[in-house]
């Protein structure tokens, strides 16, 4: 106890909790898109708790991944698969989806369909990020939960504004899919497998997060346009014929 007071109590505790709050607040931006992206679909009454439990599980999935940051970063493959899952997510977000007819179970299952997908891009995002939190925490597992846990108002805020605006301006769901394309991307290039080449040609990084942007927008206009087809093929079908 008198150990966990002395941390407390030194201006390197302070100091370390400030940089990781500051980190958190340059970071939580591309989590807040894809938490307002998830939860745009769901009914309104669920929306809120469906921000909450994605903005509270992101946070101690990015703990965890904190603690095993430096052997996930070391281990081929796993940015690149993390990369397409993230590639998968984007597109999926920006297909319009069929109204349901409003019943529970269907509800319940969308909602937990939303916290997954939060889940999923939010492991696939924070590999790079937990690299910055982890050095500012300096070891300290205290300072790094509380500094974390301070971040879940703001992700809830951003996600709940981001939301608004999306309501407003359709616009930003495209623009929130094509900052997850070239996050997935940036992702997929920077894996350990591709060390040699990303370090022979840096460039790289950004044609290969202007082309996971190019994939998304591109392949979400096209399933978008097919869904849009389909329902108005079921709706006029002697217009199809």
């Amino acid at each position: 106890m008198s150990e966990l007071l002395s941390e407390i109590n030194s201006a390197a505790f302070w100091l370390g909790l400030i940089q990781i709050i500051g980190i958190n607040i340059v970071l939580s931006g591309d989590n807040a898109v894809v938490i307002a992206l998830a939860a745009r679909r769901l009914p309104e009454a669920q929306r809120n708790r469906a921000i909450l439990v994605g903005s509270a599980g992101a946070i101690v999935l990015r703990v965890v991944l904190t603690l095993f940051a430096a052997v996930l970063l070391d281990l081929p493959f796993v940015k690149t698969v993390g990369g397409l899952l993230l590639l998968w997510i984007a597109v999926k977000l920006l297909v319009p989806e069929d109204e349901g007819d409003g019943d529970g179970d269907e509800g319940a299952s969308d909602f937990w369909q939303a916290v997954r997908i939060v889940l999923i891009a939010d492991f696939v995002m924070s590999l790079d990020n937990v690299i910055g939190v982890a050095a500012a925490a300096g070891g300290s597992i205290l300072l790094l939960v509380l500094g974390l846990a301070i971040s879940i108002p703001l992700i809830i805020f951003s996600s709940t504004l981001i939301m608004k605006w999306m309501e407003r301006l359709p616009i930003i769901i495209t623009a929130g899919g094509a900052l997850l394309g070239w996050v997935a991307g940036g992702t997929i290039i920077t894996d350990p497998l591709y060390a040699d080449v990303l370090t022979a040609m840096p460039w790289l990084k950004i044609a290969f997060g202007i082309a996971g942007v190019a994939l998304v927008l591109g392949l979400g206009r096209w399933l978008a346009a097919r869904a849009q087809s389909n329902v108005l093929e079921e709706i006029h079908p002697e217009h199809t014929r």
